[in-house]
């Protein structure tokens, strides 16, 4: 897609930038030793332990015996993006170095976060087994706060440990329960280790990745798909998730550097995995609207 510039004729210190905030899944990148390189450059494999459970004791035999099973699960990498930019050299001199040297942040900070966040929930919304609420809009924060206990309750009763659960939720559902400022709005949020507001435009069930070169698809990035539904909350227990991010390239090359043209270029990729341990499908609890 060609470059859009406009050369400034008086200078001003501002950029007029669009309202982004940071991703809201950083967070939840897994340790990378818990993984290992499988058979295949484009898979994984990490490690699933089940052990058989007690067995009557007998006096004159002793102990029943038992086992341990620990298998290796293979998945293979679901998210290869990136992008290369381009700015001429006297672009970037004329527009007092913005046009390249904001560049950068700019499509961290519109693009790759937003991005990000999108494909994780996505993801996760869509793994078979997950626990899933009815499908609801709510008309208060005292309904979506009646919803959170009733995830709490399943996760509790599907026996998902307490600690590292994190809640994502949309700012309107969030800031509702945190207004209300009550004895059990209070309880319930703080049984979660992490509570972030996420934009409904990076929380749906699911997501077309635009592919930056298809017409009406040149712009990249990504849209809610038409199954897609919007989220209201997700609560993920972060040891349930496998998040790794097997390579990020991020590179400036300078004009003098560049074989084919006066330009600055940027070059971002990131290739890695979003993906659910599969005895730990009961971590995930998703709430949606119809």
């Amino acid at each position: 897609m060609p470059n859009t510039l406009v050369l400034p004729k008086n200078y001003t210190a501002l950029l007029d930038e669009v309202y982004k905030r940071a991703s809201v899944t950083s967070d939840l990148t897994g340790d990378s030793a818990m993984v290992r390189a499988g058979v295949n450059v484009n898979e994984i494999c990490y490690p699933q332990m089940s052990v058989t459970g007690l067995g009557d004791y007998d006096r004159n035999s002793g102990y029943t015996s038992g086992s341990v099973n620990l298998d290796w699960k293979t998945v293979k990498y679901n998210y290869d993006r990136g992008t290369k930019i381009s700015v001429d050299a006297m672009d970037n001199q004329e527009s007092f170095n913005l046009a390249f040297g904001k560049a950068g942040s700019e499509l961290i900070r519109t693009k790759v976060a937003p991005e990000a966040d999108a494909f994780t929930f996505a993801t996760l919304a869509g793994v078979e087994g997950i626990s899933k609420a009815e499908e609801a809009t709510f008309a208060s924060a005292a309904e979506f706060l009646t919803a959170l206990i009733e995830a709490k309750n399943k996760m509790d009763e599907d026996e998902v440990p307490e600690e590292e659960r994190y809640l994502y939720a949309t700012p309107t559902l969030l800031n509702g329960v945190m207004a209300l400022d009550t004895t059990k709005s209070r309880e319930i949020l703080s049984c979660f280790a992490v509570k972030k507001s996420v934009p409904q435009s990076r929380f749906y069930t699911a997501i077309d990745m635009l592919d930056g070169k298809s017409p009406s698809e040149e712009a990249g990035h990504y849209k809610k798909a038409e199954a897609g539904k919007d989220i209201n909350f997700m609560i993920i227990h972060k040891p349930a998730l496998i998040k790794y991010d097997k390579h990020i390239a991020n590179d400036l090359i300078a004009p003098a550097n560049n074989p084919d043209s006066d330009s600055y270029i940027l070059k971002y990729r990131k290739y890695g995995l979003v993906d659910v341990y599969k005895n730990k499908v009961a971590g995930i609890y998703l709430s949606h609207k119809a």
